[in-house]
């Protein structure tokens, strides 16, 4: 018999009653029935009861056992008495008795349990995530990951794409976030940086002739963390294509990742065809350029109904061509205790408050903005909605420039606290005609909204002759639930489109050669038409797990200070390695 096992915990059936087995794992919990012992054993592939009576070999051993000790437990597998089956596990018909035991691994006393999934404090399961990684429920999400990960290969595959590995040392590029920089020992003063995204070199494989490349590719960006991104390292299914359109990559990438969703969604539904949504529409409609689309809400212009109204508040914005008044429909939710309710939430969010129409008994409307635009409009809003009684509607007015995020917000919380989401399903759809750029109040000054390197719709003749705030670029999302889980685009693969793109967000040519000097040469040696576009994993395995933090998929991942505790990084660096890397620090004053 082997030295450890013969089967897993995961392995005996009936099939096997009556045989002598050995199994090693963690001692999951032990329970004491009546002077009767029963161990649950554990290990990667399952559950296995052991049984000591007293007139086991190793009854007196087994006392001994407490949680997570590693032990190995030879003895014979026999039914479980009648009524103490379980058919929540695979080896819930059988048991062992145990004839001997070894202990290979006693525990501490545990800082933080594994049976059981009671919610504790993240920076003990961070420090412990070893421990951590044992909860049945987290150990799964990781193993959802990786077969995610090979759902993504096969597809990918099966679509005729290549995959290849791009460097991780690499130049700095504007990719929207702070580069995390590597000190080169060999050029004193010099730094590498750590990519942001692959970016530049697969549309650097299209330069070199190959058709179709695909990546699960880290990416490293020095941001602040929050919930849905994880601090300093994410990975994506990075792909890029030669010789297409907008619709060729749609095309190809569309039924990858409905595949996926499909393989891991556990029976919900998964849109079947993607609905094609363009960005000033996807504002329009539903407050966000990555709406959920579980939420029926849709919000609509009503400026007309105030202007020249009553409601002075809103008819004087409305004497700016610029301001309109959006009203977000809520079914059910006319009560006045509702809407005062979420009036007193807007405030929370830093706003005046939410106004707001409801429908009682007989349609009428009521409250303050009814009573000051009269019946006839109110109607009209009524009609407009598609309301009725018991019903609501919330109203947003100004420059919508300024409030369209805002009321997403709104929208999400009604949807929320109406019970108008349905959770059960996901929903995806691609989000087109971003703007190519976007002013910049804080610096006051135009950069790009998006990837730098996209196609703007109209060539170089649109960069030399349109207002830039009115370009629009071959860029797209898309949207699952509420997050943004893709992003491409097609190239601009033109070197003079590529510097005037450049030139309207403030880089002069020499410094785009200075900075994509690699790409720009490529550009003047036979560059094809090509595009792509970056499939966030987390994203992704998050949504399919059902969490909605992605420290729960991910391996060893940092805290929201962005610090891993249980690796003690970032530390400090040896007067040594320093003076090898030629760097001196410039701490700031403490206190």
């Amino acid at each position: 018999m082997h030295r450890y096992r013969s089967h897993t915990c995961g392995a005996l059936r009936e099939s096997d009653i009556d045989q002598t087995a050995r199994l090693s794992g963690w001692v999951h919990r032990v329970r004491d029935h009546g002077g009767v012992l029963f161990v649950d054993l554990r290990d990667h592939y399952g559950i296995t009861q052991c049984v000591a009576d007293p007139d086991s070999p190793a009854f007196a051993e087994v006392e001994k056992f407490r949680s997570e000790w590693v032990v190995r437990i030879d003895g014979k597998v026999r039914r479980r008495p009648a009524g103490t089956d379980n058919p929540e596990l695979p080896t819930g018909l059988i048991e062992i008795y145990i004839k001997e035991i070894e202990v290979l691994g006693p525990a501490a006393e545990l800082p933080l349990p594994v049976f059981g999934e009671q919610e504790y404090p993240e920076d003990i399961r961070l420090k412990y995530r070893f421990l951590d990684l044992r909860r049945e429920k987290l150990h799964q999400n990781i193993m959802t990951r990786g077969a995610v990960v090979d759902s993504m290969r096969k597809r990918m595959k099966e679509q005729g794409f290549f995959e290849f590995q791009t460097p991780i040392l690499t130049a700095s590029s504007p990719e929207g976030a702070r580069d995390f920089l590597v000190p080169s020992r060999i050029h004193p003063g010099k730094f590498y940086a750590l990519p942001q995204a692959p970016q530049q070199y697969k549309q650097l494989l299209m330069m070199s002739g190959f058709d179709r490349y695909f990546q699960i590719a880290p990416c490293f960006r020095d941001e602040d963390p929050r919930a849905d991104r994880l601090p300093g390292e994410f990975y994506q299914l990075d792909v890029e294509m030669s010789f297409v359109t907008q619709d060729d990559v749609f095309a190809a990438m569309e039924p990858v990742i409905t595949g996926i969703f499909e393989d891991f969604a556990k029976g919900k539904p998964v849109t079947k065809n993607w609905p094609r949504i363009p960005f000033a529409e996807a504002v329009r409609k539903y407050g966000s350029d990555k709406p959920d689309l579980r939420n029926k809400i849709v919000m609509q212009e009503v400026s007309e109904h105030f202007r020249g109204s009553g409601f002075k508040v809103f008819a004087r914005m409305l004497e700016d061509s610029k301001n309109q008044v959006w009203a977000i429909p809520g079914t059910g939710g006319g009560s006045r205790a509702f809407c005062d309710r979420m009036n007193s939430w807007a405030q929370g969010e830093g706003q005046p408050g939410l106004g707001y129409i409801m429908w009682r008994e007989g349609g009428e409307g009521a409250g303050p903005l009814a009573n000051n635009i009269g019946p006839e409009r109110t109607a009209a809003i009524r009609d407009q909605l598609g309301l009725k009684e018991g019903d609501a509607a919330f109203f947003v007015a100004g420059d919508p420039e300024k409030f369209w995020k805002f009321a997403g917000l709104a929208r999400t919380k009604l949807g929320e606290e109406l019970n108008l989401i349905d959770k059960d399903r996901f929903e995806l759809a691609w989000i087109v005609d971003f703007p190519m750029y976007e002013y910049d109040e804080e610096n006051k000054k135009v950069d790009f909204s998006h990837n730098p390197f996209s196609m703007p719709q109209g060539g170089l003749d649109a960069l030399k002759s349109q207002d830039p705030l009115t370009i629009k670029a071959f860029q797209y999302d898309i949207a699952c639930n509420g997050y943004e889980i893709a992003s491409g685009g097609i190239r601009n693969h033109k070197p003079e489109a590529m510097v005037k793109a450049f030139e309207i967000a403030g880089y002069g040519e020499q410094e785009v050669i200075d900075r994509f000097g690699g790409m720009y040469r490529a550009f003047q040696y036979g560059a094809p038409p090509h595009g792509g576009m970056a499939a966030g994993l987390d994203r992704i395995v998050m949504l399919l797990c059902g969490t909605n933090n992605l420290r729960e998929i991910s391996l060893f991942p940092m805290n929201q200070q962005a610090m891993d505790l249980l690796m003690g990084a970032p530390s400090e660096a040896s007067p040594k390695q320093l003076k090898e890397l030629h760097i001196r620090t410039n701490l700031p004053a403490k206190g």
